[in-house]
């Protein structure tokens, strides 16, 4: 019995991402999957150019820098069956156009959680020790810190309050369990039974800040979401408190978190900000309790690959005949990223 021909597949991404998401081995599996075309990648779904191969593709492999993919996109596709996204979220990728059309997307997110949760652990653990804060002392030439200057410092027993249990908060706390820490959650759509079953307790949001040293948060970016630590909410957070931020920006009133932060009270870890980057003069960059990186707790480097095998082995379900692993539906996009 002759095998079913091979779906026509087409990239459409910012093209500066292709070979670290697919490098020359994974590519050659994606070809063995799929008739593509790995030198042409689409930015723009109204350029004439690719409009024939636009024609023809059943599956969409997508990732940062693709355009959204809006009525005008897929009346290009009439073909298009299925989106492969090797990046996170779908949520500004796809809209009501695609959904009522019947399309399918997969995304790559929970692979994208991997590094964020390694991120996450590795800075909960240097907040513990006070490490941002004593390294900035120390390279401004202050001597080794006294027994009074770590007082109060180290990981045993440091109370952690997880807010979400997304992929990477679950993940997060799957990472913290060998350690001697003490463990909360706030998620308003996790039981208690599940919370526990995640070695957290489950708390509200107002009792989890005020209970805990350091603050992760990894809830989804939502109109429910939207600046849920305002400055009352800040103010509840202990003096020496930690803020670790690797979601979205916009969970934080950003304007009260300047103001808490340039009082010293607590400090903060900031991957991600409103806006992105900041502007050259914030106090931010200046603050020695802030830590900031450039939005890098995700996939970068040689983490890109993870989220090219995911679509590699959503290609591989494809042809056995099988479900996809990391199908988005409409209703996720409601309580996740």
């Amino acid at each position: 019995m002759p095998s079913a021909p091979l779906p026509a597949a087409l990239f459409a991404m910012d093209p500066v991402h292709l070979p670290a998401l697919f490098p020359p081995p994974l590519m050659e599996r994606l070809r063995e999957l799929a008739r593509i075309d790995p030198d042409l990648v689409v930015r723009d779904f109204a350029d004439p150019a690719p409009a024939a191969a636009l024609a023809e593709s059943e599956v969409l492999i997508t990732g940062w820098g693709c355009p959204r993919i809006d009525d005008a996109a897929l009346a290009a596709m009439p073909r298009l069956r299925m989106v492969l996204h090797a990046g996170g979220s779908v949520r500004h990728l796809v809209g009501e156009a695609f959904w009522q059309r019947g399309r399918t997307v997969s995304s790559a997110v929970q692979a994208n959680a991997l590094p964020v949760a390694e991120y996450t652990l590795a800075v909960i653990l240097l907040a513990g020790k006070g490490v941002f804060t004593l390294a900035e002392r120390y390279r401004l030439g202050h001597a080794r810190p006294t027994a009074g200057d770590v007082s109060g410092l180290g990981n045993l027993g440091r109370r952690v309050g997880v807010v979400g249990a997304s992929r990477v908060g679950r993940r997060v706390m799957e990472l913290l369990r060998p350690f001697d820490l003490a463990l909360s959650l706030h998620d308003p759509y996790v039981g208690d039974a599940a919370a526990a079953a995640l070695g957290a307790v489950p708390l509200a949001l107002d009792d989890l800040l005020r209970g805990s040293d350091i603050i992760t948060l990894h809830a989804p970016d939502t109109a429910e979401t939207y600046r849920m630590l305002d400055r009352a909410r800040l103010a509840l957070i202990p003096d020496g408190g930690v803020l670790i931020n690797t979601a979205r920006g916009n969970l934080i009133d950003h304007e009260a978190l300047t103001d808490e932060l340039a009082s010293g009270r607590i400090s903060a870890v900031l991957d991600v900000t409103v806006p992105e980057p900041l502007p050259a003069g914030s106090p931010l960059y200046r603050l020695p309790n802030v830590f900031l990186t450039p939005h890098i707790a995700g996939s970068i480097g040689n983490e890109l690959e993870r989220l090219g095998r995911t679509v590699v082995a959503e290609l591989e379900r494809l042809a056995a005949g099988l479900p996809l692993a990391h199908q988005v539906r409409p209703a996720d996009l409601a309580t996740s990223a």
